[in-house]
């Protein structure tokens, strides 16, 4: 018998579902807040107003921004003494991943003790958490579904993965207008996370029809929509389907986990300071190739998803057209880069394949790859 478990949060969806945030933090007992944010989400308002929210609910509120957009060890250790110092009772993040991840972290150490290197991996988390509600302020990340929690170790120089149930927020509160204060390269970064969520949850060796119904919505919403998202920020249909793909992209890895691509970026953007989702369109058309082989009729129904005409073509031939739409919409949007052009050089692929090899997310990847393999599409994404 195949059994399967699906976990996600209470879901908030729709344009001024901020408002909810007062009254959802009530609901799950807490009654003073940490408030992780970071200081773009400040500067476009977003914070004033959920704290405006917050304390009309009769709450009070700390608030904790001194993160960066690949958060690290260090800043989360600094939340956790800060968070330990408040008497505060619940958590909440208003922002992109970052903030979200920030947010867990803090919560994993300030319920369970130890350090985050403990919890890498694996459901490693054994005490309960701080209630948390999540508002995310970006369409890539999915965190405010999810039970990841990505960190930077900055001695290691790469990105912890880790993962377990008790990471999935208590309340996501979806609120497209907070994502249409993103600019244009933010919003192209933060879709394509989105879009290769979509995919790599997709073709993952854990997926089940719960998740592919979310993932291929997600890629689906996101090839129809990204292009326009980016090209006029204003188009709040646009931005409203890119937050809705976001969702649903991380309900579908947030289940189904991920794969290559993911265990490849993770050690690039501890290397390297470079937004995640650049990072991931320089490597994920590479994963897509090498993956094809395994699945090339998921592949077929991602460029089916994607509104490519596969009429009369072979199996392989429609599978390899998903991977020429990839390409296509990532030139579109601006991110065709190399790992070159963002300054990876041959000289850090051996440690970074060996890392990968670690990485959670190469697990659940449709294709078994050696450190050789990893290493090999490495040198292809220069």
């Amino acid at each position: 018998m195949n059994i399967s478990k699906f976990v996600a949060p209470e879901i908030i969806f729709g344009r001024g579902s901020l408002s909810q945030i007062g009254e959802s933090v009530l609901r799950i007992g807490a009654s003073k807040i940490f408030l992780v944010s970071d200081s773009g989400v400040i500067e476009a308002g977003w914070v004033d107003q959920a704290v405006h929210y917050l304390q009309a609910a009769g709450l009070e509120t700390e608030i904790f921004s001194a993160l960066t957009s690949n958060p690290k060890d260090c800043e989360v250790m600094e939340g956790v003494r800060r968070y330990q110092a408040s008497g505060c009772d619940g958590i909440v993040a208003v922002g992109g991943g970052s903030p979200t991840d920030v947010a867990k972290a803090i919560a994993i150490l300030a319920s369970n003790g130890g350090t985050l290197p403990d919890y890498e991996g694996i459901n490693k988390i054994s005490r309960p958490l701080p209630p948390m509600v999540i508002a995310p302020s970006t369409s890539g990340a999915g965190s405010e579904v999810s039970q990841f929690a990505i960190i930077v170790d900055t001695a290691r120089k790469l990105k912890m993965s880790i993962i377990s149930k008790s990471l999935v927020p208590d309340i996501a509160i979806v609120d497209p207008e907070l994502v249409q204060t993103m600019d244009a390269k933010l919003a192209a970064a933060t879709g394509l996370d989105a879009f290769t969520h979509g995919i790599e949850s997709y073709v993952s060796l854990a997926a089940t029809p719960l998740t592919d119904i979310h993932a291929l919505k997600a890629i689906q919403l996101a090839s129809r929509n990204l292009r326009r998202a980016v090209a006029d920020r204003e188009d709040m249909e646009a931005n409203t389907n890119m937050a809705m793909a976001s969702l649903t992209a991380g309900l579908a890895f947030s289940n189904a986990i991920l794969g290559a691509t993911h265990a490849m970026t993770h050690q690039v953007d501890g290397l390297i300071d470079q937004h995640h989702g650049e990072t991931n369109a320089s490597i994920l058309p590479f994963v897509m190739e090498f993956n094809l082989s395994a699945c090339p009729e998921r592949f077929r129904d991602i460029a089916e998803a994607m509104g490519e005409d596969v009429t009369g073509l072979s199996l392989v031939a429609a599978a390899q057209q998903a991977v020429v739409a990839v390409r296509r919409l990532i030139a579109d949007i601006g991110l065709a880069k190399g790992l070159g052009d963002i300054g990876l050089t041959e000289e850090f692929i051996p440690l970074l394949s060996a890392n990968a090899m670690k990485d959670a997310c190469l697990v659940t990847n449709p294709r078994p790859a050696s450190q050789e393999d990893i290493a090999e599409i490495f040198r292809k994404c220069l």
